[in-house]
């Protein structure tokens, strides 16, 4: 497969939308029909990634299994026991709102080397988790941004453009009891050029549509992947023909 920057950014460049799919290898089910029903509904690339549990080996089966549908398969890492050379690329990340040196820098000298070792595309990215109360958040051990601040989301954007990443992710959580407010990715796109991935706590079409109403550029869904297939499918043909 060839560069899966490039390739996004000529999906974004032809005025599509872009839905990601989210598989977290450590939890049960079948990988081979849900991924088979996210293709045939129009998703763009598997992203694989947990916060907690996931072994190497098992990034690995689930990479082995999703690369033979033939769109990019991307590594985002809760840590580097996520990296697997079986994927295609990996979202780069800095967790840009944690207490944690360790999600600032620490874990990307440890995984940076491995990523160079397994050939894998790195894809500089800027990790916002937005609220308290999930997984990811106890894990990073964030400061939360406030669901009324979103010139507060654009600073970290900002500071991050000029860095030199090229993605923003902002973040409600798994399971986020709300997905992120509209106003932030509209406010990101308004003053920055980075492509802006949203995902957490997307439940609805409608809540899709708003958000890419608002600016975003790629939807990624996971939790509902697995727990309601079929409305899994509905969002993602909801992207697809934004």
């Amino acid at each position: 497969m060839g560069s899966v920057h490039e390739y996004i950014v000529e999906k974004l460049g032809r005025g599509e939308k872009l839905h990601f799919t989210l598989i977290d290898p450590d939890k049960p089910g079948d990988i081979e029909r849900i991924s088979s029903l996210m293709i045939d509904a129009g998703t763009d690339a598997f992203l694989i990634g947990g916060s907690l549990a996931v072994t190497p080996e098992e990034a690995s089966r689930v990479a082995k299994t999703l690369r033979r549908h033939g769109v990019p398969v991307i590594v985002f890492p809760g840590n580097i026991n996520c990296l697997t050379p079986y994927a295609d690329a990996v979202l780069f990340t800095v967790l840009v709102n944690s207490l944690e040196p360790y999600y600032l820098m620490g874990a990307q000298v440890a995984g940076a080397p491995i990523v160079k070792k397994y050939g894998l595309e790195p894809l500089p990215t800027a990790y916002l988790v937005l609220y308290s109360g999930t997984a990811v958040a106890h894990v990073g051990r964030i400061a939360p941004v406030p669901a009324n601040k979103p010139e507060i989301a654009v600073a970290y954007a900002l500071a991050s453009e000029m860095i030199g990443m090229k993605y923003i992710y902002l973040e409600a959580g798994s399971g986020a009891v709300s997905p992120v407010p509209p106003e932030f990715p509209a406010a990101i796109k308004k003053h920055t050029r980075l492509i802006v991935i949203v995902g957490g706590g997307i439940r609805s079409v409608e809540t899709v549509k708003t958000l890419l109403r608002s600016g975003a550029d790629i939807i990624v869904t996971g939790t509902i992947v697995e727990k309601d297939p079929r409305l899994a499918t509905d969002i993602v043909r909801a992207v697809k023909e934004f």
